[in-house]
């Protein structure tokens, strides 16, 4: 049965109109992004058919072109324009982190990195600098690969940090495993940055790990 033979109160566009978006699930959302199902299937049915191909939500945007293409009903227009629904997510987000105090606006962190570390396949360490109001002055991707005292360089987080004027910062990295747990390295790693910023007068206020749907924060487990 087609969408517009649904009961107009069970319709995902006119409930997000009556209700707000947060009131529908997953696959009412991304129905309303795909508009139009294939023969056979309505638009639901082909939505919680991606998100049973991927998984979920996070790992449907972080498809290759060639698997979502895969997808019966998919193509590269509409790869395009669910990607270009990320950035501009993405961009949302990083503004409004842009423009308030980041510690005051830890949901807004919390989601932009969320939303740029999910679903890579290698670990990413990121640092979000901040100025003395902690107001974010730049968000860089600065190391990538297995993530140790060795391969994160805390000289040149520092020469970062200088460059920027940062008075604090705030780390993140991803779990591709999925476990957004602290290693025993993320905690040595964390130490080493803190002390070495430490003797240029800058702050470390946080470091999130990233994996899954999880966001981990060391302040928060009392780890820095």
């Amino acid at each position: 049965m087609a969408i517009t033979d649904w009961p107009e109160g069970e319709r995902p566009r006119e409930r997000l109109l009556q209700r707000g978006a947060s009131a529908l699930s997953d696959a009412e959302l991304l129905a309303i992004f795909l508009r139009t199902g294939v023969v056979g299937k309505s638009a639901v049915d082909l939505a919680r058919e991606l998100l049973a191909r991927f998984g979920s939500l996070t790992q449907l945007f972080a498809a290759a072109e060639k698997e979502f293409c895969t997808i019966h009903g998919m193509g590269r227009a509409k790869y395009v324009q669910l990607q270009a629904v990320v950035e501009m997510a993405r961009r949302a987000l990083q503004e409004e982190v842009r423009t308030g105090d980041a510690l005051n606006s830890p949901r807004a962190v919390r989601e932009y990195l969320q939303l740029l570390l999910r679903g890579r396949q290698q670990e990413v360490f990121v640092a979000l600098f901040l100025d003395a109001q902690h107001r974010v002055i730049a968000a860089e991707e600065l190391f990538q690969g297995t993530l140790t005292q060795t391969s994160v360089y805390p000289r040149e987080v520092v020469k970062r940090a200088l460059h920027y004027n940062a008075a604090a910062l705030i780390f993140a990295h991803n779990h591709p495993s999925g476990v957004a747990e602290p290693s025993q390295s993320d905690e040595v790693l964390t130490g080493a940055l803190k002390q070495a910023l430490q003797l240029v007068d800058v702050r470390v206020l946080d470091h999130f790990i990233v994996a899954g749907t999880g966001c981990l924060s060391f302040a928060e487990k009392g780890l820095l």
